[in-house]
């Protein structure tokens, strides 16, 4: 790790440079008549679902996967849910799934991404696929928004093995599967989470802290050690509209030596990651 004034790690660039891959094996597939599709489930009108759905959108487009849109009211019933998943599964059109979380709380969340099929459960979410990961085991897609964090921390050159990791937050969606990423990659890593009763005794111990908690300023300078590798996973929308993660990025910045911002980390990395797992099972399907 270096100290001083923290390299920002700049995720969109990285993002880019996914992309442009990806684009690249969706027109090799276009030369063959296979399309790519990824079908997109929107419940309800959670603002961080609707900012993550249309980013999400945009980046296909770009890149040539073509989004298949199923927006529902925030009174959806599981039935309509589960109707829309089982005729997504049949489509041989579509490669993949992304149910934008969060869904409305009545609502049965693991259910719905468990009955996505394994093969196009590109968000790597399901009981199936995230077992396989616990296990060590070949799966089918790597969680996005991890494996994102993993990206980025290779991308950068930080080297992740014998470092102390620290997770904040043990989501099924980013805590748990980081921290069996980071430990298959032989840190030793602490997860912490609403429990934890002094949060800065641990992450003042880390080379390595990923925050994934949604509690914004969580993090401020005098939690970390100096020079640590600092990466923001929190998505918190204040009134106004504006994104800001779980890290006070000003204060950290000055004792961190690498820091992601929000926006512009994390998040872009995440949607490529979902368009190359994507376009994985969409080659899957092709093979014969």
């Amino acid at each position: 790790m270096v100290s001083g004034k923290a390299i920002v790690m700049d995720g969109k660039r990285l993002a880019e440079e996914i992309k442009e891959t990806v684009a690249a094996g969706v027109r090799e597939l276009g030369n063959f008549g296979i399309e790519v599709g990824l079908a997109l489930l929107l419940v309800g009108d959670n603002p961080a679902s609707k900012q993550y759905f249309l980013a999400t959108k945009k980046a296909a487009r770009k890149v040539g996967v073509t989004i298949y849109e199923y927006v529902l009211p925030e009174h959806a019933s599981m039935g309509e849910i589960l109707n829309i998943v089982n005729s997504v599964n049949r489509d041989e059109q579509i490669s993949g799934v992304l149910p934008l979380m969060p869904f409305p709380a009545r609502l049965d969340t693991r259910r719905v991404v468990n009955a996505i099929s394994p093969g196009k459960d590109v968000d790597g979410l399901g009981a199936i696929s995230i077992g396989r990961l616990q296990a060590d085991e070949p799966t089918f897609f790597i969680p996005c928004t991890p494996f994102g964090v993993i990206r980025l921390l290779d991308h950068y050159g930080i080297n992740i093995r014998g470092k102390n990791a620290v997770v904040v937050g043990k989501s099924l969606a980013v805590g748990k599967p980081l921290a069996n990423m980071l430990l298959a990659r032989e840190a030793t890593v602490t997860v912490c989470h609403r429990q934890t009763g002094d949060l800065a005794f641990f992450t003042r111990a880390a080379d390595i802290i990923c925050s994934a908690a949604g509690v914004k300023d969580l993090i401020g300078g005098p939690m970390i050690k100096e020079g640590a590798a600092v990466v923001d996973i929190g998505i918190n929308v204040l009134a106004d509209g504006g994104i800001v993660g779980d890290v006070d990025f000003g204060s950290v910045r000055g004792r961190a030596g690498y820091l992601t911002p929000v926006p512009g980390g994390v998040g872009p990395v995440t949607i490529a990651m979902l368009l190359e797992n994507t376009l994985k099972s969409a080659k899957r399907s092709a093979s014969p």
